[in-house]
């Protein structure tokens, strides 16, 4: 007899169930299917275009894409007239929480007023500038501001991803790992102890073998997608020589050991050519910058597998505003562009993995599509530029399985640009359309042009 209420609250939980599974389903299968028409397709992987280019999107999804592809009845079509439509591009080395295209002194002063909860907010328009721009995924290598342990990368990821905001899907690294008075030491080139404590590993700065691997432990905990370290000095830090080595061999094996046994890729910030070999010995996933490599060490770099993410974007922007850099600044600047073009040119000609990457921040938000034409004009083809950005930067991001092609099941992350960017590759530069897993974010002139410094905006110290 007791059995008997059992059975039917337990019958009433089935039907529930059903009903919600029922529901479920035919919410999906109700998905309004749109369907995505332009004179050209690149899919992301491909060596070249294709004619008549179709994308079918249903819900977050590419149901179908190709060419002359029927639409199915009842679908929305949106014909796109004489552009190409290509996966929405992606920059493997961004800083969307920072700017710091301004002045450098003026920066440099500024930030000491920084009110990190207005950075933030100011953020949010350079989130919607690159999204903007045709970047629905980017990797942001690194977010840090002085005397504050906040994770601003992380509030913009979650509110980008929860809808609050609109943005480009973001792989966060919290602070970049680096040493002590190194490039990542946000104390490092003012008086000591002026903000009353050295940093440590809760701020990415890490002395030895296990405090290494402390600091990737606790990035990750806080939510770091990627983990960033600077294993050589910078451009625009002023108490390190832009190619030492900053990590040891030691070091470097922590980081990169530490951070692949919980399943997270290394970028290593590196200009100089030995702590680049270091880096690729030890097994990083990506050199951002690598000015001053060696062809032997790109052969290094090849033979093991190793993204290059060149960042030529950052490097002509500096020298377009050299004054507006410290006199040491200049030099290293200097030095690092007069480099990276021969070595970029090696990597090209030597078949480097390459992926797209720019130091957005270091330039305004919103220009990134500039680096293609940088990539063109230094020896890469067009289409590989384009596979830069798309097949090959989701491979190095490891989210293939989900985006970086035009595919039947990826998430649907499309863009059009107008003609043919294989013909004309600054066509990356003026995107009309943007779609972002389904949604329409642009479809026609932007609502925002590219984000710059102003007198009222200030940055923290550059990451690169």
């Amino acid at each position: 007899m007791k059995a008997q209420p059992f059975c039917r609250s337990h019958l009433r939980f089935v039907v529930t169930f059903f009903a919600f599974a029922i529901c479920a389903i035919t919410t999906q299968a109700t998905d309004k299917v749109v369907v995505l028409k332009a004179a050209r397709l690149f899919d992301g992987k491909s060596k070249s275009l294709v004619q008549n280019g179709v994308v079918i999107v249903q819900g977050a999804k590419i149901v179908d894409a190709g060419s002359n592809l029927p639409a199915p009845a009842d679908a929305q079509v949106i014909d796109l007239g004489d552009t190409t439509l290509s996966p929405g591009f992606m920059d493997g080395h961004t800083h969307l929480t920072l700017d710091f295209s301004g002045n450098y002194n003026e920066r440099r002063l500024r930030e000491l007023d920084l009110n990190v909860s207005e950075q933030a907010i100011i953020a949010t328009r350079y989130a919607r500038a690159t999204v903007e721009a045709g970047f629905t995924t980017v990797r942001d290598l690194g977010s840090r501001f002085v005397g504050s342990k906040e994770f601003v990368d992380v509030a913009l990821r979650n509110s980008i991803n929860k809808g609050v905001i609109v943005g480009p899907r973001m792989l966060v690294a919290t602070f970049g790992i680096g040493a002590t008075g190194g490039h990542f030491d946000p104390t490092s080139g003012f008086r000591d102890m002026l903000f009353g404590r050295e940093p440590g590993f809760s701020e990415g700065i890490a002395d030895g073998p296990d405090a290494i691997r402390q600091a990737v432990r606790f990035e990750v905990k806080n939510g770091a997608d990627v983990i960033k370290a600077a294993v050589s000095g910078g451009v625009l830090s002023l108490a390190d020589e832009v190619d030492t080595p900053q990590l040891t061999p030691a070091e470097m094996a922590a980081l990169v050991d530490e951070t692949h046994r919980l399943r997270k890729k290394v970028a290593v910030h590196c200009h100089g050519d030995q702590a680049a070999k270091e880096a690729i010995e030890a097994g990083v996933d990506s050199i951002e910058h690598g000015s001053f490599m060696k062809p032997e060490t790109l052969t290094l770099m090849k033979n093991k597998g190793t993204y290059l993410t060149p960042t030529l974007m950052a490097t002509e922007w500096i020298m377009g505003k050299i004054d507006n850099y410290p006199p040491a600044l200049q030099a290293k600047a200097k030095a690092a562009g007069a480099a990276r073009s021969d070595m970029f040119r090696n990597a090209v000609k030597m078949g480097v993995k390459i992926s797209f990457g720019t130091d957005a921040a270091v330039f305004p938000h919103g220009q990134n599509a500039k680096e293609f034409k940088l990539m063109v004009d230094l020896g890469m083809q067009p289409i590989d530029a384009l596979k830069a950005a798309t097949g090959n930067a989701a491979d190095l991001f490891g989210i293939a399985q989900k985006t970086g092609t035009l595919e039947k099941g990826k998430l649907a992350d499309v863009i059009a640009m107008p003609g043919d960017p294989t013909a004309d590759i600054t066509a990356t530069e003026r995107v009309s359309f943007v779609m972002k897993e389904g949604k329409i974010i642009r479809n026609g002139p932007p609502s925002s042009q590219p984000v710059a410094v102003s007198a009222d905006e200030n940055p923290e110290i550059p990451a690169d």
